[in-house]
């Protein structure tokens, strides 16, 4: 499969100049047919057929497929509703006393901010590592991490577009006892990712943004012997090995912080996204979106572009004066970015299946707000 054949795919696409992968990635046709086929399943089917055997059957399914996609085990596969479930299942399932320290960056998203200042309530201190331009001082963050019981931080900047060197930082925080825990939802669907290769404890992402797949597969890879000493305080069947005995004993690896109930659909139209990732091919992903964010920063003036004028990721922010305004003004135009509160600034998320005429539109219609 070519780019352009899956952007045939996506009937939201359309004649849109859509550039807000880094946020929502609209999913192609078979990609909700699948989800919805799971649903239709298992509900006209559950009075003969037993609908949590079948559930329960289809997680299995998809941790495979999600697990050899980002180069883990099943077993260190939970399944979540997103990146930022992922995250407070982490935060939630420490035994925090008062006076830990959990270090994150100031590039990140809400999702690695608000499940650690609801710690601070409980005494924890949140060290906020201060970064220039996207870029993490090495020196710094070693010290910041130096007594730290948890670090957290993002692979690919939300806000720059920046890629942190993840398995330095990895291996600074272990050599001083932290628990890591990366925020990688930027990276599936855009760039070749390997879990096991960054060493992390723990790595939360979702399929709605690069992967295409629809909003509610979120996923969290847990090392195993890092899972072994979480004890979540979000605890049901689904995370222990059996429910009815007198202590609970939860299951091995990343699957104990799973809960309760809740349907596989979101997470079978995801499988079917990766099966169309795999297609195309994540090297020729990669390769697409570096050719149209080159092509469309050589349009950005110097004193405009936020991100490395050197290819990083398809998330390229550009300085606006008035972010929000703009957005309103292209989107008019059918031509869809989005703003950023910090730095204030207007983002494009370059995806493969975007155009050169695309990126030419959106050059063009910056240049009217300079």
């Amino acid at each position: 499969m070519t780019p352009r054949e899956l952007r045939a795919d996506v009937p939201a696409l359309g004649e849109a100049a859509y550039f807000n992968f880094g946020a929502h990635g609209p999913s192609p046709e078979y990609v909700v047919e699948a989800a919805s086929e799971f649903i239709a399943d298992h509900e006209y089917g559950s009075a003969t057929t037993d609908p949590y055997g079948h559930a329960f059957e289809t997680y299995e399914d998809v941790r495979e497929r999600i697990a050899a996609f980002v180069g883990a085990d099943a077993d260190e596969i939970a399944l979540t509703e997103s990146t930022t479930d992922g995250i407070t299942r982490i935060a939630g399932a420490i035994d925090w006393e008062p006076g830990d320290v959990v270090v994150r960056t100031d590039l990140e998203h809400p999702a690695g901010i608000l499940p650690w200042k609801r710690l601070e309530r409980e005494g924890v201190e949140v060290r906020v590592l201060e970064t220039e331009e996207g870029r993490v001082d090495r020196d710094a963050y070693a010290a910041a991490v130096a007594d730290a019981r948890l670090v957290c931080f993002s692979a690919i900047t939300w806000t720059h577009g920046t890629r942190l060197p993840i398995a330095d930082l990895v291996e600074t925080a272990n050599d001083s006892g932290a628990f890591t825990l990366v925020d990688a939802v930027q990276s599936p669907g855009q760039v070749p990712l390997d879990v096991s290769a960054w060493g992390a404890d723990a790595v939360a992402a979702a399929g709605h943004k690069w992967t295409l797949g629809p909003w509610g597969a979120g996923f969290l890879y847990v090392d195993r012997d890092a899972a072994a000493g979480l004890a979540p305080r979000a605890v049901g069947y689904r995370g222990v090995e059996d429910p009815d005995a007198d202590e609970i004993e939860y299951k091995t690896g990343a699957p104990r912080l799973e809960v309760g109930t809740t349907t596989a659909a979101a997470h079978v139209g995801l499988a079917e996204a990766l099966d169309a990732v795999d297609a195309v091919g994540v090297d020729a992903i990669e390769s697409r979106i570096e050719a149209l964010t080159d092509r469309f920063k050589e349009g950005i003036p110097e004193d405009r572009l936020l991100s490395p004028r050197e290819f990083e990721s398809g998330l390229v922010t550009v300085d606006i004066d008035d972010p929000e305004a703009t957005v309103e003004r292209l989107g008019e135009r059918g031509i869809v970015v989005r703003s950023l509160p910090h730095p204030e600034a207007v983002r494009a998320s370059i995806h493969a299946v975007s155009t050169e005429a695309e990126v030419d539109r959106l050059v063009d219609a910056l240049a009217e707000e300079w």
